[in-house]
């Protein structure tokens, strides 16, 4: 009898910024420039390619970020590089890699989206993805001469409107329209040449997009809205959903809400991968992997840290003694939720004031911190219990914190049968197990 093939999992790494935790840069050995060195990036997206990654993920913001200056003058957040100069960079020193690209519905016109990201997919040889942001950062509305921002409901509307137009765009040629017949002098066959004339309820393009159509047909397609209305435009449109959930439970629900959507609108299920996002500490012992994550978090600022604390609790930590355990927290009309999850999360690690604050104030997200046998353990567990179809690893520093996944984790994964140790392909889409789009105008 044959062996049953495990489930592969999916790994992209999340690099806006280079590590989502505000103590990254100052951590022993870190890189303090690393979110704005093309020398490092360059390294990190190399091992992550040695390492056979599905994807390099830029995440991207407007604006500086919405945080207050005593908080953000301690972040290395503050700079990075605008994602697709970046990855059309990087594209020339990796052959195999994704490279994902956020762009905004809001701020953007769908002809600059549909020609930039076809750009990327032809210079790096199918391997763009696009991830479909509605930005909900008021500051980004005063960078774009606005004043206020679109309402939730609206800004989902318009990106459905503005996914269809830029998808429609990418199909404004057939595959086969570039004839380049020296011989007669024909370079293009007009009849393959398709005009979008789009007027819909906010957008309005003629086309065509004066670019043969991408490698792929199109770029990959990625979303991370987790609301109702983000879920729906997931379901429908989506092939990689990058989500946040607090905890497994939280995880399987998500994952059975979208594939069960995708059921009813007769979407193979296969065809989107989730891939949540996943802060990862790796040591040759537990204790050394705690040790190495208590130490990160103490290097987040205690101005800045006590501020996340206070807000989490809806109340004003700043008077607690910051050595002792949390005091009770009286009740508040803000989210209980968050401030129930942050009192457990204390009790269940047996945290100080100021350790609790300093985790908050790093990354309090879903995280691995452990030897590469137990995170492997874990990550086995979410993706056998349906909870995810691979992960989004965000790295505590660089170089050092991403090597060590590298070196010691994948190994552990491909071991076990869970991760390539080859390339499948040699598009994004290959690679992800995803079908190339029919275009829509010439099938």
């Amino acid at each position: 009898m044959a062996m049953a093939v495990k489930r592969q999992i999916r790994l992209g790494a999340f690099m806006r910024p280079v590590s989502i935790h505000t103590g990254a840069w100052r951590y022993p050995g870190a890189r303090p420039d690393a979110n704005f060195s093309l020398a490092e990036l360059t390294r990190s997206i190399r091992k992550l390619e040695a390492a056979k990654f599905d994807a390099f993920f830029m995440a991207d913001h407007l604006a500086v970020l919405n945080m207050p200056i005593e908080a953000l003058r301690r972040s290395h957040t503050v700079t990075s590089f605008e994602p697709f100069t970046l990855l059309s960079a990087l594209a020339m020193v990796t052959e195999r890699i994704g490279l994902i690209a956020t762009a905004s519905t809001t701020f953007d016109e769908p002809f600059h989206i549909a020609r930039r990201f076809a750009s990327l997919d032809h210079i790096s040889g199918g391997r763009a993805g696009w991830n479909i942001v509605t930005t909900s950062n008021p500051d980004a509305a005063l960078n774009f001469g606005r004043e206020s921002h679109m309402e939730h409901g609206d800004r989902y509307r318009k990106a459905r409107e503005f996914y269809d137009v830029v998808t429609g765009l990418w199909d404004s040629f057939a595959d086969d329209a570039f004839i380049r017949d020296a011989e007669s002098g024909l370079y293009f066959d007009p009849a393959r040449m398709h005009r979008l004339n789009h007027k819909g309820e906010y957008l309005s393009v003629r086309g065509p997009l004066h670019i043969a159509r991408p490698v792929q047909g199109w770029p990959v397609i990625v979303q991370a809205g987790a609301s109702e209305p983000g879920r729906q435009l997931a379901a429908e449109t989506a092939e990689v959903v990058f989500a946040a959930p607090g905890h497994i439970a939280q995880a399987q629900s998500f994952y059975k809400d979208v594939k069960g959507r995708m059921d009813a609108l007769g979407r193979p299920r296969d065809h989107l991968k989730i891939l949540p996002g996943a802060f990862v500490v790796v040591g040759d012992t537990v204790e050394t992997a705690k040790a190495k994550r208590l130490h990160l978090d103490s290097l987040v600022h205690y101005e800045s840290a006590i501020a996340s604390l206070s807000i989490a609790l809806g109340t004003d930590a700043s008077g607690f003694d910051p050595d002792s355990p949390l005091p009770p927290v009286p009740e508040t009309n803000d989210s209980k939720s968050s401030r129930e999850r942050v009192i457990a999360l204390a009790e269940r690690e047996g945290l100080t004031v100021r350790q609790l604050a300093q985790r908050l104030g790093g990354y309090a997200g879903l995280s691995f911190v452990g030897t590469a046998k137990t995170i492997a353990d874990e990550m086995e567990h979410w993706i056998e219990s349906e909870a995810s179809d691979g992960f989004n690893m965000m790295f505590p520093w660089l170089p050092g914190g991403l090597d060590e996944f590298c070196d010691q984790v994948v190994p552990e994964l491909q071991r076990r049968g869970l991760f390539r140790t080859e390339y499948e392909g040699a598009t994004l889409r290959e690679n992800l197990g995803l079908p190339r789009p029919v275009n829509r105008f010439f099938a």
